[in-house]
């Protein structure tokens, strides 16, 4: 279908026309996504045809027709002009029941959601989706809805707009899409409403929390069936959106106690079921960048579950959380072409932080990733165990994930250099403890409760002979040099000077010494700082 013969329709203003060649274009046109540069003037006429057609009283079959055709010509930004209006806007949030604000409407005035026909219902989820294009093409749109505070008239309805499926999906996106493109929103919203407080209580009535406990939700039935897909969807946007909201600590007088609840409802989030595994990861992912953003203290909350009890080894707590939360870190790390900092850093945050803060989550998460050593005959880096794959890991070449996995180790060991480099060996611990300055030794800055021996016989029996540098008894190699006469090693040592001098030279290697402070600096200056302390001494 031809835009020129939609214009043409639309000019001449017959309903049953214009619905006719709308659902043909729609029809052909629901994925595109790519639009020819020589109809831009074209499209934005029709677009602009299209809100004007809207702004009249046509009936809900017309309007849903001429939404969808707005949905897929806002796919291209080059169209939104006409809609990324006061005008343009406010015509489809009226369409959305979204009353401004702004516009001297009381958002509480707006039709109630469980009043709407169906016919209305499809009206409101296309202006929804129509909105939500717009909002992510057009920052020019994103400035007029803060102007408008639609946000704060989504959050206004968010409980009842959740009761309808569609409704509830596109309005939870469009406050995610507001919430993550405009810090202003984040901020107002955070001051003004209550926001996420209201979002947790759609996640507790999506994902059906029942409290039996301040901060405990029930454990899931184990022949529970699994969370349907459409409650997953609902919950994976109100997830995506309350992350947005808790980038900065909560404003609401009972912050503390709005965390702890929502770290609750985490909790049950972790230990339910989707109807496919790949959701279930989606949905364990979201979950872990919440819990990343909250404040490491209120951690216990994941373990403290008296009425469903734990395990007497770590204080009475239950680890079933910390566990789901290693298992998904194992599978992210052995996830296949994923981008590992995206999908790392959060998830080894997340338990460092837990780790450093609550001495049981720790003392559980280094029996299942460091367990006692029983022998050595292996590098720490090669093997299938959760503790070879994160010792491969402190040498990843992107920067956020080799510091993330070393330090998490790091932690493990109590921040004992010398437990860390039992774990992993100098040359892949190296590069962590130059950043922390504990290159010659010692222990990180945060107080944890005295070590236990945790060596079992077989390894202090192999202890004396591990090659510190990689961690593992090395088998017995010849000396290269036992053939050979004097004189060639004396030309393999001068052979090995000049190849030293020359990378030095062109710039390739640069001779490096260790300062006072047992940082790394060129070796000029560590000798000159040597030197002078030196002629100090002398003179005293």
């Amino acid at each position: 279908m031809d835009l020129k013969e939609i214009l043409s329709r639309l000019e001449i203003g017959n309903e049953v026309e214009i619905v006719k060649v709308l659902l043909q274009y729609n029809q052909e046109n629901s994925q595109t996504f790519t639009f020819d540069k020589n109809e831009e003037n074209l499209q934005i006429k029709v677009c602009r045809s299209l809100l004007t057609a809207l702004g009249t009283q046509e009936g809900p079959c017309c309007q849903r027709a001429s939404l969808e055709t707005l949905r897929i010509l806002s796919r291209d930004k080059r169209a939104l002009d006409p809609v990324a209006t006061r005008e343009g806007l406010l015509v489809l949030a009226g369409l959305a029941q979204l009353p401004s604000a702004q516009d001297g409407a009381d958002p509480a005035d707006s039709l109630q959601e469980d009043t709407l026909t169906p016919e209305q219902e499809s009206v409101v989820v296309e202006a929804l989706k129509c909105l939500c294009n717009v909002v992510y093409n057009s920052p020019a749109a994103q400035q007029v809805c803060a102007d408008l505070k639609l946000a704060h008239s989504l959050c206004t309805h968010l409980r009842s707009r959740c009761g309808r499926h569609a409704v509830g999906l596109f309005s939870l996106r469009l406050l995610f899409l507001l919430t993550a493109l405009r810090p202003d929103v984040r901020a107002s919203l955070q001051s003004q409403l209550p926001a996420v407080r209201l979002l947790r209580e759609v996640l507790e009535r999506t994902l059906q929390v029942c409290w039996v406990g301040p901060y405990e939700a029930g454990a899931p039935e184990p022949e529970a069936t699994p969370l349907p897909t459409e409650d997953n969807e609902r919950a994976m946007e109100a997830l995506k959106a309350m992350f947005n909201l808790t980038l900065t600590d909560p404003a609401e007088e009972d912050g503390q106690h709005q965390v702890r609840l929502i770290i609750g409802v985490m909790r049950h989030l972790l230990l339910l079921r989707t109807e496919t595994e790949e959701k279930t990861e989606e949905a364990h992912s979201h979950a872990v960048n919440l819990l990343s953003n909250l404040p490491a203290g209120c951690l216990d909350v994941l373990i403290d579950v008296p009425v469903q009890g734990g395990q007497e080894q770590y204080g009475g707590n239950n680890m079933a959380a910390v566990q789901v939360l290693l298992d998904f870190l194992e599978k992210r790390i052995d996830k296949q072409g994923s981008n590992y900092k995206e999908g790392l850093t959060p998830v080894l945050s997340l338990l460092t932080e837990g780790s450093r803060r609550h001495r049981h989550i720790r003392r559980f998460i280094k029996a299942q990733v460091l367990p006692p050593l029983k022998e050595a005959k292996v590098r720490p880096e090669i093997g299938t165990t959760i503790r070879n794959k994160l010792v491969r890991l402190m040498t990843h070449v992107d920067m956020g994930v080799k510091q993330g996995a070393a330090e998490f180790l790091f932690v493990l060991c109590k921040e004992s250099v010398d437990n860390l480099l039992k774990y992993t060996g100098y040359g892949n611990a190296a590069g962590h403890l130059v950043a922390k300055g504990l290159l010659a030794g010692g222990r990180g800055e945060t107080k944890y409760s005295d070590d236990e021996d945790s060596d079992t016989e077989e390894y202090k029996s192999v202890k004396p002979l591990i090659n510190p540098i990689t961690g593992h008894v090395e088998e017995p190699m010849p000396n290269p040099m036992e053939e050979m006469t004097e004189e060639q090693k004396e030309y393999e040592a001068q052979k090995m000077v000049i190849m030293l001098d020359e990378l030095i030279r062109k710039g390739v290697i640069q001779p490096m010494g260790v300062r006072k402070d047992c940082t790394v600096a060129p070796l000029e200056e560590t000798l000159r700082q040597h030197t002078h302390e030196s002629s100090g001494s002398d003179t005293d």
